[in-house]
């Protein structure tokens, strides 16, 4: 994507032009040793076409974009052998990815610390993170309030060393040779904090159990 082509978007306000072309040169001074400008731009293009739909925050979408094009382009240099820290990569997916998902990520990312990468995604992402699933994993010390809701992609499923589903079904992509385990657990949407603990107290397990299996060192707290 050229920087042509981000003018002619009649779509983008000016603030919103600006924030693209600051957003497409900080991941480009990170990309820049393994792809190029208009691959690095495409994904940034793609990724702000993800959230724009239905989004109420278009001032806050450049930013979205940025930190989801970043994920993407990670994961499309671990496919590709450019980057491999031999850390594992483990993608949490559930339908909306508002709870259950990141409830995971929050808990794998606190336990994990450095030590393993972590991602999630939904087959039908929502508007924002479930607040009662915020409230809950603030209970625990965690703060998932910056995370949001975001569509799975071919090279970050196919980065990942696991894929753990959560009620996603038939949508949940299926790639040979990578390792997947289903999650069988209520969806906390339309629950209060009450109704999301003992959701949220399982999936801490579950992900504690991973960690064992896949011989990470578990951060103390």
């Amino acid at each position: 994507m050229t920087e042509l082509d981000w003018h002619r978007r009649e779509d983008l306000s000016i603030d919103q032009h600006v924030a693209l072309r600051t957003a497409a040169a900080r991941l480009t001074d990170e990309f820049s040793a393994l792809y190029g400008a208009e691959t690095i731009e495409r994904f940034l293009h793609s990724s702000y076409d993800q959230f724009a739909t239905g989004s109420t925050i278009p001032n806050f979408l450049p930013l979205l974009a940025e930190r989801f094009a970043r994920q993407r382009l990670s994961a499309l240099a671990r496919v590709e052998g450019h980057h491999d820290d031999g850390k594992p990569v483990v993608l949490f997916l559930c339908v909306h990815n508002a709870g259950r998902s990141q409830i995971a990520l929050g808990f794998f990312q606190q336990l994990a610390g450095d030590r393993a990468v972590a991602w999630s995604g939904g087959s039908e992402p929502g508007i924002e993170v479930d607040p009662a699933a915020v409230a809950a994993m603030a209970e625990r010390g965690i703060d998932i309030s910056a995370e949001y809701p975001k569509p799975w992609t071919d090279e970050v499923v196919r980065a990942a060393d696991v894929v753990v589903t959560m009620g996603c079904g038939d949508a949940c992509p299926i790639f040979p040779g990578t390792r997947y385990e289903n999650w069988d657990l209520d969806d906390p949407a339309g629950l209060d904090v009450v109704g999301v603990r003992p959701i949220r107290d399982e999936i801490e397990r579950r992900v504690r159990v991973l960690l064992g299996e896949l011989e990470v060192a578990v951060s103390n707290g």
